[in-house]
């Protein structure tokens, strides 16, 4: 039995967490390895993590982080990636080694789900919402070489830790309130060709702007996977535009925390990884 084979146990902490999907597709890809490894779910609040983490003795390989527990899990890194130091934000902590080492599969797994959609260079893309999603969003972006993005944002100086964050990437970041969106867009904004949402699932916005947003905003990529579709997609729909949803992205992040929990690198593939993914999206569709 090789190391990678041996019983290993990991899991996914949140608040809520019971909706998480992480631990289905996390055991078909364990399953297809020959890894006897375990993957669940444990409810943590914010403020019981530090405990928490104290009190797993060495018990855990390692974790996977969500809401609300990205920012705490990043404090609990000894050493980050680099996304992580970008974004502030750690979704992936691995326990193996004397220290945590924390990681951020957000931003690899947004890039590479808009290449799997054809999204790769596009020059100009538009964000809407400016919360911690946003961060590993405009980094994804820059990832893929774009270099102008229009924030849409409810309060334009929530958007200001992401102009610099742009400054620091070489992406030029402007920010649009959303009250102002529909007349600017029928003012001389240009088309982009995608628009990423980071909103709550669920989240309502004004018909005119939804409607100014998806009659110039090419692909709309939506972060969200629980509430589909969302008010934005209902728009894009309604004007002939294509809409997806989030999964790919879950999914895609997920490959990349497998890769960290096995070598401790993010970008080192996995075994018959073509082969593990498969099984993974099958897992996450529900097949």
């Amino acid at each position: 039995m090789t190391a990678l084979e041996a019983a290993s146990a990991l899991e996914v902490w949140g608040d809520p967490i019971a909706h998480s999907k992480s631990p289905q597709i996390h055991a078909a890809a364990y399953a297809e390895l020959g890894w006897d490894w375990s993957y669940g779910r444990r409810p943590v609040s914010e403020g019981a993590f530090g405990a928490e983490l104290a009190g797993i003795d060495g018990s855990l390989r390692g974790l996977s982080l969500t809401y609300p527990l990205k920012s705490v899990a990043f404090e609990a890194a000894a050493t980050r990636d680099r996304f992580a130091d970008l974004t502030g934000a750690v979704n992936t902590l691995l326990l193996t080694g004397d220290a945590p080492r924390g990681f951020n599969t957000d931003v690899g797994g947004i890039a590479a789900d808009l290449r799997d959609h054809g999204i790769d260079g596009a020059p100009r893309a538009r964000i809407v919402g400016a919360g911690a999603t946003a961060t590993s969003a405009l980094v994804a972006l820059g990832e893929l070489g774009t270099e102008h993005v229009e924030v849409i944002a409810r309060r334009p100086e929530a958007a200001r830790p992401l102009i610099a964050l742009g400054e620091r990437i070489g992406v030029r970041v402007d920010v649009t309130a959303m009250d102002a969106v529909a007349s600017a867009r029928s003012a001389t904004s240009p088309e982009v060709a995608l628009t990423l949402s980071t909103l709550p699932g669920g989240t309502a916005l004004p018909s005119d702007v939804t409607t100014a947003l998806a009659e110039a905003g090419g692909l709309l990529y939506d972060v969200v996977y629980g509430h589909w579709p969302t008010p934005l997609a209902t728009a894009w729909h309604r004007v002939g535009g294509t809409a997806v949803n989030g999964l790919g992205m879950l999914l895609q992040q997920a490959v990349r925390q497998i890769r960290i929990f096995a070598t401790g690198d993010a970008d080192e593939p996995l075994p018959r990884e073509d082969v593990v993914v498969g099984v993974m999206r099958r897992a996450l569709m529900g097949d």
